[in-house]
């Protein structure tokens, strides 16, 4: 492993969120950087929604080359971009920034993500599938699962953006309420509830899961999210999110550097960090 001296020549990174004091996006990146002897540093900053526009002028002040963008600013920030890739703009959220020549492009990791770690537990294709929630991570996990042939439906509280993104994506919308009376064979949760430091709440009630579902939870903090000690206590595969937030963040890495990402290294500093912190 090389060492990493901060000098003037160091390249910056970082994420921006609200909240965002659980996030280990600056272990595992700055973990990579430093396997890889890449002169770079990656750091957090609590962004809230009014002042999302100043920060992403900040980006272009600062020379900060590589974003990272996590809850709640994954579809806002796409206004202020100068170029949003494809695939992004067909999810509508973006949750990856590069600072090309004082230029920001915008993409979509999480898609990726999502259905990498979510195919390492089960086929999708041809599968009932229920979204929780309507937001950013939502969209881009659910045009991953219309993208593998599964069969969708999205249940939230927030109707409105629920229902937009039901048709953005041709399938259906429901309110949370309504899941006991859904059969699925894949549940999603793709809010941050159960999320550090409400470890306890859960999305839905313990007596609607059923045991031959399985169950994913994009939240990674506690990686054992009140939602997934409950599916794992009736019989259900569970899928943390973890693997999601692994996969996701090596596509960023190598958007960023050109370079290969350490997705080992990556993941045990995770899963490290993650065990110490339950």
């Amino acid at each position: 492993m090389k060492q990493v001296v901060v000098d003037s020549c160091t390249s910056l990174y970082c994420v921006l969120g609200d909240p965002i004091s659980h996030s280990l996006s600056p272990v595992m990146h700055n973990s990579a950087f430093t396997h890889m002897g890449y002169n770079g540093v990656y750091l957090a900053f609590n962004v809230k929604d009014k002042n999302l526009a100043s920060a992403i002028s900040g980006i272009k002040a600062l020379g900060i080359k590589g974003v990272s963008v996590t809850i709640p600013h994954k579809v806002e920030v796409m206004k202020f971009l100068d170029n949003i890739d494809e695939k992004a703009l067909k999810i509508g959220a973006v949750n990856t920034i590069v600072n090309k020549d004082g230029k920001l492009f915008g993409y979509n990791t999480d898609c990726l993500g999502a259905t990498n770690a979510l195919l390492e537990k089960t086929a999708i294709k041809d599968k009932d599938v229920v979204i929780l929630g309507s937001g950013g991570a939502a969209r881009a996990i659910g045009f991953g699962i219309v993208s593998e042939g599964g069969r969708l439906t999205i249940l939230g509280v927030l109707k409105d953006e629920g229902e937009n993104l039901a048709k953005d994506l041709g399938v259906d919308y429901y309110h949370l309420s309504e899941f006991k009376n859904i059969d699925c064979q894949i549940l999603i949760n793709a809010t941050p509830v159960g999320m550090t430091p409400n470890t306890k709440a859960m999305p839905v009630q313990k007596e609607d899961l059923k045991k031959d579902m399985v169950v994913m939870d994009i939240v990674y903090n506690p990686i054992k999210t009140s939602l997934l000690k409950e599916s794992e206590g009736i019989g259900c595969i569970t899928a943390d999110g973890a693997s999601m937030f692994v996969y996701q963040g090596a596509a960023q890495f190598e958007m960023w550097t050109g370079k290969k990402a350490p997705v080992d290294i990556m993941r045990k500093t995770v899963l490290y960090n993650l065990r110490n912190n339950d």
